[in-house]
């Protein structure tokens, strides 16, 4: 049977086997159930105004099985962040290939790519926390650059379906998810992902951008993004493959 509410009034829980499914439940003047799964793997829940809780929550388990594959597939989607030392030696990832990283003493800082190397020039080399930053604001400088570009190539390929141009493109360091898409209209893109291959920086925008048409994971959602990039289901699975 589904568990009761955990404490706060809109907050919920089923157990499905192992897995326990928290969600949060509020009402509106709708027709039906809505279940809906985020970026973050939380869920919420918005039911009719009139429908009891116990209904709800026998809703959300016998949709259990399906929630649990989404917030499993939104894990997958999340950038892995293993620690980093920010030494010579170290490998570090731009556009999907491994670089070594060069750390070099000089008094005038900068960052450049250099054959197989990227040369940290830094005036202390046991300043890990500089060296940190400096290499974050290079990555930074060259995924604005390269996003802006490939966000038109994106649009190109899917404003025939009729999908509106982003309200706002903002990039923003982020540990949880590599983009997301507000309801607003505004793309919201990890800069982190100008480690991955350009072919999974155009899925990850492709993605967003279709999101714009359809919120939701729906089958309407992957219907657009089968139809904009036939091919996405293989990047995405690249993608999942991509350390930091």
């Amino acid at each position: 049977m589904p568990d009761a509410a955990d404490g706060k009034q809109n907050r919920h829980a089923v157990q499905f086997g192992r897995e326990r499914i928290e969600f949060s439940l509020s009402f509106s003047p709708r027709k039906s159930i809505r279940i809906n799964v985020h970026p973050d793997r939380s869920v919420s829940v918005v039911a009719p105004v009139g429908v009891d809780v116990p209904t709800a929550l026998e809703r959300v388990k016998r949709r259990a099985a399906w929630i649990i594959r989404q917030r499993d597939y939104f894990e997958r989607f999340q950038p892995m962040q293993p620690p980093r030392r920010y030494v010579s030696g170290e490998s570090h990832l731009y556009l999907g290939r491994h670089y070594r990283l060069k750390v070099i003493r000089n008094e005038e800082e900068s960052v450049k790519l250099i054959g197989r190397y990227i040369n940290v020039n830094v005036p202390d080399r046991r300043d890990t926390g500089k060296i940190e930053s400096l290499l974050n604001e290079w990555y930074k400088a060259h995924a604005e650059t390269l996003f802006s570009r490939h966000l038109e190539q994106c649009y190109e390929r899917v404003k025939k379906f009729s999908v509106p141009y982003p309200r706002s493109v903002r990039l923003r360091q982020l540990k949880k998810r590599w983009g997301s898409c507000s309801k607003a209209g505004a793309v919201l893109l990890n800069t982190e992902l100008v480690k991955a291959p350009i072919h999974c920086v155009d899925y990850v925008i492709t993605h967003e951008l279709c999101h714009l048409k359809y919120p939701s994971h729906g089958s309407e959602f992957y219907r657009l993004l089968s139809a904009c990039m036939p091919d996405w289901e293989r990047r995405k699975e690249r993608l999942e493959k991509v350390t930091q």
